[in-house]
């Protein structure tokens, strides 16, 4: 059983692609919420909350994990140490997405949370490919997401945010936290405004085809999702994202 971890719902666009390249796999996910967001934590903090997470998913469970949060990317290999399962056995959501780039020309921006700009693995892991990579912070737009602010909130942070970055002449996009997809509409609406001609990146879609090679998929397709506090937003994207299944959603 694959297990899918996130500080929210932000990890549910991972679970949705992961649904389109491995129908059969049976998927557990949690979503921490009583904890989120993550992406203004600390690097031990997110160890701590990394390990806990892939606990509980091993106790209902999953034998792979897939962390779908992008804050938590570093501690992937500790957390594998810590809860004696093979790094093999686990997908983070920095290095799918960076090994999908071909062109070495490209010019990449990171729109992500502060703990995933300021441990650079989306950076580093371009340059060492030989392609130019930037990041940017959106440290308040997880929070608005998981609480269901107004649109016109969350497009000021995303236009705030740009500033300067809109003659920089970017290639790609990298929407380099899980939740960012959830109004990747709101981006859409912001680039255009601003002028940025750029496409835009869902890791989710590396991810799951990832996921789909690397772990072996049998199973009968069921979904379990459980979160650590309730959260009717949270709710709402489940029914959005998947309208065609009633998933009930465990609090534990």
């Amino acid at each position: 059983m694959i297990g899918v971890f996130d500080s929210g719902s932000g990890g549910l666009t991972v679970l949705k692609a992961l649904r389109r390249y491995a129908p059969r796999a049976d998927v557990v996910y949690f979503g921490d919420l009583k904890n989120a967001p993550y992406g203004n934590r600390g690097r031990d903090e997110l160890d701590m909350l990394t390990t806990e997470g892939t606990r509980t998913l091993l106790r209902y469970g999953a034998t792979e994990i897939v962390s779908a949060c992008n804050s938590i990317a570093v501690s992937t290999k500790r957390t594998c140490e810590v809860c004696d399962i093979p790094y093999t056995s686990s997908i983070e959501m920095v290095g799918p997405t960076v090994d999908s780039f071909m062109d070495t020309n490209a010019k990449v921006l990171v729109l992500a949370t502060v703990a995933t700009i300021d441990s650079a693995i989306y950076q580093h892991g371009l340059e060492a490919k030989g392609i130019v990579a930037e990041g940017i912070a959106l440290p308040d737009l997880v929070k608005c997401i998981e609480e269901g602010r107004p649109r016109g909130v969350m497009t000021e942070i995303i236009r705030t945010a740009l500033g300067a970055q809109v003659s920089r002449g970017y290639s790609h996009i990298i929407l380099g936290c899980t939740h960012f997809p959830l109004v990747q509409d709101v981006f859409e609406e912001v680039l255009a405004s601003v002028g940025i001609n750029a496409v835009l990146v869902d890791p989710a879609e590396a991810v799951a085809q990832t996921t789909a090679r690397q772990f072996v998929i049998e199973g009968g397709g069921t979904t379990r999702i459980l979160v650590s506090a309730e959260s009717p937003i949270f709710e709402s994207f489940v029914r959005t994202l998947f309208p065609e299944e009633a998933i009930a959603v465990e609090v534990i």
